[in-house]
């Protein structure tokens, strides 16, 4: 797939825009991933793209919910949460309101649904990983991050029950990763900040494996439809971004594949 797409420097033409960060469009944030965040669970990372902060854990447990019993495959699900004052004006905890709000089951499920697309569950044994992703601070991209840092933490956890020996070998099949871009001022641009993402014409988030499919894709007019050429350029400079990121998480978990 990533082979077919046209280079992003012919799709945005002579844009030489540089933004209120200092980034060229088809740039990312710096990022970076720290290992062993916590010292309790299996795999825990905290991942940092710019200002946004996510700490991200995996913890193992043996068995499997109980319609997944017998079967002999494994099960990966994943939570979301922010941190009350992640972001400039605090929010009460989810705990305290007594409900959990809809966009967090809506991150929650799309961090699990990317994570299961890239392990073996037979290879994973009738056993489950549990993904904790707590945002400490957030400007934009809280979702993305969650999934690269994620990903990373499910490996690290893998690979230590591997050396355990309470799994015969890696189960993960693929990396994935995840970035926005979207197009403000009528430009693409790859990876919003908060400041661009509240403004944006459309936003788009995507999670691509190391062969550049997708895994998931969610793409929003917040201010005027979009056309197809501009969804493709938009997933386009996602996928240099994945690219990129995945180079990040090969710095900490190495080549697994």
């Amino acid at each position: 797939m990533l082979g077919r797409m046209v280079e992003i420097k012919d799709m945005l033409g002579n844009h030489q825009i540089i933004r209120a960060d200092g980034r060229k469009v088809d740039e990312l944030r710096p990022v970076r991933i720290t290992r062993h965040f916590t010292d309790a669970p299996e795999g825990s990372v905290l991942i940092e793209c710019g200002n946004t902060r996510v700490m991200c854990t995996a913890t193992f447990t043996p068995g499997v919910p109980r319609w997944r019993k017998d079967s002999g495959l494994g099960w990966v699900t994943a939570e979301y949460s922010m941190l009350p004052r992640a972001t400039a004006e605090r929010t009460d905890r989810e705990s305290v309101r007594g409900k959990i709000g809809g966009r967090t089951h809506e991150i929650s499920r799309l961090i699990g649904r990317c994570l299961r697309g890239v392990i073996d569950m037979k290879a994973l044994g009738e056993n489950q990983v549990q993904i904790d992703c707590d945002v400490l601070q957030g400007d934009g991209g809280t979702r993305t991050a969650s999934v690269t840092g994620g990903f990373v933490a499910l490996a690290l956890a893998c690979r230590r029950l591997v050396e355990q020996g309470a799994l015969e070998k890696m189960p993960l099949i693929h990396y994935v990763a995840g970035v926005s871009a979207g197009i403000v001022d009528d430009t693409p641009v790859l990876d919003l900040p908060y400041c661009e993402d509240s403004r944006a014409q459309v936003d788009l988030n995507c999670m691509m494996t190391e062969q550049g499919e997708i895994i998931e894709l969610q793409g929003t007019g917040e201010g005027r439809p979009f056309t197809v050429a501009e969804q493709q350029t938009l997933v386009s400079l996602c996928a240099k971004g994945c690219r990129e990121l995945m180079e990040k998480q090969k710095e900490i978990v190495g080549e697994i594949l």
